[in-house]
């Protein structure tokens, strides 16, 4: 039996034992994993290192909409899942490498309520301290200044990690080249606790073999979006264009005319970074015209159960594409195809060829769309112009984010939220950086635009950039917002844009 079939056989084992359900599902996507965000796959993104084109940035989102001040341990990475980074380099829709993250918990307190503590030089009993604690007795550790060592004692859950590489069936375990263990950033307590958070969450970046680097923690959650008016029946904001902006709206970047449904959360992210060299099947740098500079990629979660066909972790969710589970799978189907590897979404063929989506906006918005089979679709389910090279094997059909890694970044200045549709070559559906407009952009994907002109709306939400600025290096996104100050922009509210401007439409 060849490695395709095997796989083939023991996954369709896997999902004919999954029982059938009705719940709902929404950004939390899936209904089984809805009720498991642990190994809910947020979000993926794949993109050409803005500061060093020889590298690939790879980062996996998981469990959504973390309420920053929703303490006291805050969101540890779950134990029992295996968080795994997943790129086939031969066009097969198979892991040809695979990055597994694996979590472990430390109590470092364990007689103490709180996950974190920590003020000034640390804060002492007073003189009328009731016995039998005597006054002077230490009782809050000095502030959080650091993820190890002296400036750590505040920290009592800790996080740590190991990172294993899969590669030809060969598992090779990634360490700190400093030494010491990979500590999972925490969540951004407040200023007493964590008066520096910036420098806190910087000192999880590490250096692993061969150049690779890593982070996990916390984060901002870099996801920016109109949920409400989307999941509304596409109840856009009136103000806002009502779903087709205007011109001026759109060729603007940086300013919000709806509400960022994220604002104000967190969500908790891995990321790594990979030199290009051990990515592709060359083990070259290759020019964007070359039929194997272009890889496919997809993040999974996996929970550890009773083997299955002996496999150590059977998969919940996965995630290539952006919003493909949320807008073009079945509700019925939501969960099978969760469970289910890249290389079997032929059986969701009719979900990619005739979306649903695009019959909606059809309906709302009165715009036309392609005729059905939708081929102008196959750069997002194989490996197919503009994103690939002519002449790249096209694979099977299979939600892979596909990457051009050939294709440089793109200068800040010169960065598009709408990527690869403004004009800019290495954004999405070129890889996905943290910046790109992927709601806007998937709207205008499904409604025909890569078919022509003919199908050039500008579909959006009015949400146009995050709610607070990205960074420029590893791991790219923003920290993690403070519990004690954070800020959910909603409908209504002034500072509809990073805080500033006017208020956000409710309509």
């Amino acid at each position: 039996m060849t490695r395709g079939k095997a796989i083939v056989s023991t996954i369709l084992i896997a999902i004919l034992a999954i029982p059938a359900t009705k719940l709902e599902a929404g950004h939390r996507d899936a209904p089984v994993v809805a009720l498991d965000q642990k190994a809910n796959v947020t979000d993926f993104f794949a993109f050409v290192s803005y500061d060093d084109p020889t590298k690939v940035t790879f980062i996996m989102n998981v469990d959504p909409f973390l309420e920053p001040g929703n303490g006291p341990n805050y969101f540890p990475f779950d134990p029992g899942v295996q968080y795994s980074i997943n790129i086939d380099n031969n066009n097969d829709a198979l892991a040809d490498i695979s990055f597994q993250f694996l979590f472990t918990t430390q109590y470092q307190t364990p007689s103490s309520s709180f996950g974190f503590l920590g003020a000034g030089a640390g804060i002492n009993a007073p003189a009328n301290s009731p016995a039998p604690v005597a006054p002077g007795t230490p009782i809050v550790p000095p502030a959080i200044t650091a993820l190890s060592g002296p400036g750590s004692a505040g920290i009592n859950f800790r996080q740590v990690y190991a990172v294993t590489m899969v590669k030809g069936q060969v598992s090779t375990p990634l360490v700190n080249q400093a030494g010491g263990s990979l500590y999972a950033v925490p969540s951004n307590v407040g200023p007493r606790t964590m008066p520096n958070y910036p420098a806190l969450a910087a000192q999880g970046i590490y250096t692993l073999s061969d150049g690779i680097r890593v982070f996990a923690g916390t984060v901002d959650d870099p996801f920016f979006s109109d949920l409400g008016g989307e999941f509304d029946t596409f109840n856009f904001r009136t103000a806002a264009g009502g779903g087709v902006l205007s011109a001026a709206a759109d060729a603007d970047d940086h300013t919000n005319t709806a509400a960022d449904y994220l604002s104000g959360y967190n969500v908790n992210m891995i990321a790594i970074e990979v030199p290009i060299t051990m990515l592709t099947k060359t083990g070259t740098l290759l020019p964007a015209t070359s039929t194997s500079a272009t890889i496919g990629a997809w993040a999974t979660t996996g929970r550890q159960r009773a083997p299955v066909q002996g496999l150590a972790y059977a998969q919940v969710h996965r995630m290539g594409n952006p919003l493909i589970d949320d807008l073009m799978i079945p509700l019925g189907s939501k969960d099978a195809w969760s469970m289910s590897p890249p290389m079997l979404d032929f059986l969701y063929a009719s979900s990619y060829k005739d979306p649903q989506l695009a019959r909606i906006l059809n309906a709302i918005y009165g715009v036309a769309i392609p005729t059905p089979p939708r081929t102008d679709l196959l750069p997002l389910m194989t490996y197919a112009p503009p994103i690939a090279a002519p002449g790249t094997p096209a694979g099977p059909t299979a939600d892979l984010l596909r990457l051009n890694t050939g294709v440089p970044p793109t200068p800040e200045a010169s960065r598009r939220r709408l990527g690869l549709l403004g004009g800019d070559a290495a954004g999405f559906p070129n890889g996905r950086r943290v910046s790109d407009d992927v709601s806007d952009i998937m709207l205008r994907v499904l409604g025909g635009v890569l078919v022509g002109p003919t199908y050039s709306y500008r579909l959006g939400d009015g949400v146009n950039t995050n709610d607070v600025p990205f960074q420029e290096t590893f791991p790219y996104v923003a920290w993690a917002q403070s519990g004690r100050e954070r800020r959910h922009i909603d409908p209504g509210e002034p500072g509809c844009t990073q805080g500033a401007g006017p208020a956000c439409p409710i309509n």
